[in-house]
């Protein structure tokens, strides 16, 4: 018997059987949908923070004070002292392959414009931070190096700082009072909304780091350095000659211990992967118990199958038919039940894709073609798995006793 009759066959064997077949295929719908939405919202969440990391400067390295042992007592790291003027000058000054470099400090208040306030901090940083943390000017300019050697009163305001103190008002020459302190708004960043994480990325302040330092906090030593690696691949290098050049000037001997911590933002988008990869996997494989629990379903409707069509394939013995055209015919069967379904199942979760995508904001589903191909190469799988067992009990049994069979 050749392969077109035995499709004839088995097709014809699904059509006379519809509801039960639907029913049969429903389990790998369920699951095949399941993975697929599963899979493409983990690969959609792990593009949209890799974006957002991206977005925030991928070559970004972030240096802050460690701690240290005092007595034998380790000291919390963000009491320490240890960055100082003299440590961002010589990155400034000595690290090739540091393209930008601004210290970072921060003190946070109520923001008063008029009759309106809002809690913010201010970050006080130099003109390289635009270009580290990769901002743009939407309106005005940002402070000059001028503005940092005089620590002068100048600010730059993101949107929503904008939207809650100058509501339709243009805030360029206004003046903005912080902690009784008042500052000339110069410009205004361009607006970056919401990132992944819910954070608002334009609830913010930029002061020249000299003002905030002098005038807010009465400090001389920095809570912060942020540098720019000249490329993504050169980050490395760039960590390696921030690190010789702090511990030189912190006078570090060979085996003592660093007292700063450097963290660069690839590493943290490695973690993410690692951590979205692993959420991505754990929701594939609870969607798929559906897959396997679809499979028995096949399993059983084939073997109820075999038993009502006991004396059909009796009589396809006795006219010639051999075991192994008979446990095709059922393998056949089971396979295009499951191919159906995976059809349908795959329909479905672009259906369901899309359909999370409208309903729930910052939620973005990638699904991904080699996640397709996987899950109809599934199917195929499970098909003959479930499907082999009962094909092969139809293929052995013997044609007198089939015959005979009521």
């Amino acid at each position: 018997m050749n392969i077109t009759n035995l499709f004839k066959i088995a097709l014809k064997a699904i059509a006379n059987n519809k509801t039960r077949s639907l029913l049969t295929m429903l389990g790998i719908i369920i699951g095949i949908a399941s993975v697929i939405a599963m899979l493409g919202f983990g690969q959609g969440t792990q593009n949209s923070i890799k974006e957002q990391i991206s977005s925030m400067g991928s070559n970004m390295i972030m240096i802050s004070p460690g701690g240290e042992q005092r007595g034998g007592q380790r000291m919390d790291a963000s009491s320490m002292q240890t960055l100082k003027m003299e440590d961002y000058e010589a990155i400034r000054s000595e690290c090739a392959h540091v393209s930008f470099v601004s210290p970072s400090v921060s003190s946070s208040g109520q923001l008063v414009a008029g009759n309106n306030n809002y809690p913010a901090s201010v970050t006080g940083c130099s003109t390289d931070y635009l270009q580290i943390r990769q901002l743009n000017m939407q309106e005005g300019e940002m402070f000059s190096e001028q503005d940092v050697k005089t620590a002068a009163k100048v600010v730059v305001i993101g949107k929503t700082i904008v939207d809650n103190l100058f509501p339709n008002e243009d805030p360029i020459g206004k003046s903005i009072r912080v902690n009784q302190i008042p500052f000339q708004v110069v410009g205004v960043l361009e607006s970056k909304g919401t990132n992944s994480m819910g954070m608002d990325q334009d609830e913010i302040v930029l002061a020249p780091f000299t003002t905030v330092m002098k005038r807010m906090l009465s400090q001389s030593h920095l809570q912060g350095i942020q540098c720019s690696a000249v490329t993504e691949e050169a980050t490395d290098l760039a960590m390696n000659e921030i690190e010789d050049v702090l511990r030189r000037n912190h006078r570090l001997k060979d085996g003592e211990e660093n007292n700063f911590t450097m963290n660069s933002m690839q590493e943290i988008m490695e973690t993410m992967d690692t951590v979205t990869g692993m959420m991505t996997m754990l929701l594939a494989a609870i969607a798929g118990i559906s897959l396997v629990v679809g499979g028995i379903g096949i399993m059983n409707i084939m073997y109820v199958s075999v038993t009502e069509r006991t004396k059909e394939i009796g009589l396809r013995m006795a006219v010639g038919a051999r075991g192994i055209d008979i446990l095709s015919q059922f393998l056949i069967e089971a396979v295009l039940i499951c191919l159906t379904g995976g059809l349908i199942g795959i329909l479905c979760g672009y259906g369901l894709g899309s359909l999370v995508e409208m309903m729930v904001d910052q939620v973005t589903v990638a699904i991904s073609p080699s996640s397709v191909t996987l899950a109809f190469g599934v199917c195929v799988l499970i098909g003959m798995f479930f499907g082999w067992y009962p094909a092969k009990k139809a293929a052995n049994l013997d044609p007198i006793e089939a015959l005979r069979y009521e």
